[in-house]
């Protein structure tokens, strides 16, 4: 009895250790960045993005990563941001499903293309949809406009990864920790 206790505490020590690999960290506009000049529809053509995945800006602090509501986004109007950084390294934790709005608060870069917008898809989901839904829904997490209460995401300066997309746990440590699970579980 209480070998098969151990056996289950292994079994979601190692589930709670391989979710977290799961959500991706996205660097915007990959090596250039966020800057003008970078075609942002055509960067996130072939991503999809997920509920808990990351999206990292790089750029130089005479630009912004601001959160903007759709029709901000669609006029490329400034001054009304959700959230709003200038730091040079900005991460934004993608918390809700939806499209999320971003462009660059300097008047004229989002004109000139330094807008991005991402349709996040529940983590949830097995299979990405790529053809739109004809149903529609009245859940607010479906919608494609942010909220206007609290930010649907978080907004964190760091030094980002260089790649476009990266693990958050390394596949060597969850490797690991999965060997030392069965391990465990042959042991006991």
């Amino acid at each position: 009895m209480a070998s098969s206790s151990v056996g289950m505490v292994c079994l979601l020590l190692v589930s709670w250790m391989v979710v977290p690999s799961l959500a991706k960290v996205y660097t915007v506009g990959d090596t250039p960045g966020w800057t003008t000049g970078v075609d942002y529809s055509t960067w996130t053509k072939d991503k999809t993005f997920k509920v808990g995945d990351s999206l990292v800006f790089n750029y130089p602090t005479s630009h912004t990563v601001d959160e903007v509501s759709s029709s901000d986004y669609s006029t490329c109007t400034v001054g009304n941001a959700i959230t709003t950084d200038n730091s040079g390294a900005t991460t934004v934790a993608l918390k809700t499903a939806g499209t999320h709005y971003f462009i660059c608060g300097v008047v004229g870069h989002c004109a000139n293309g330094m807008k991005l917008s991402v349709k996040v898809e529940s983590g949830s989901s097995a299979a990405p949809s790529k053809s739109p839904s004809s149903s529609s829904s009245s859940s607010p997490a479906s919608t494609d406009k942010p909220s206007t209460g609290t930010p649907s995401t978080t907004t964190t300066t760091t030094k980002a990864p260089d790649s476009s997309s990266s693990w958050s746990l390394s596949p060597f440590m969850a490797v690991v920790t999965t060997c030392l699970a069965l391990l465990v579980l042959v042991i006991s």
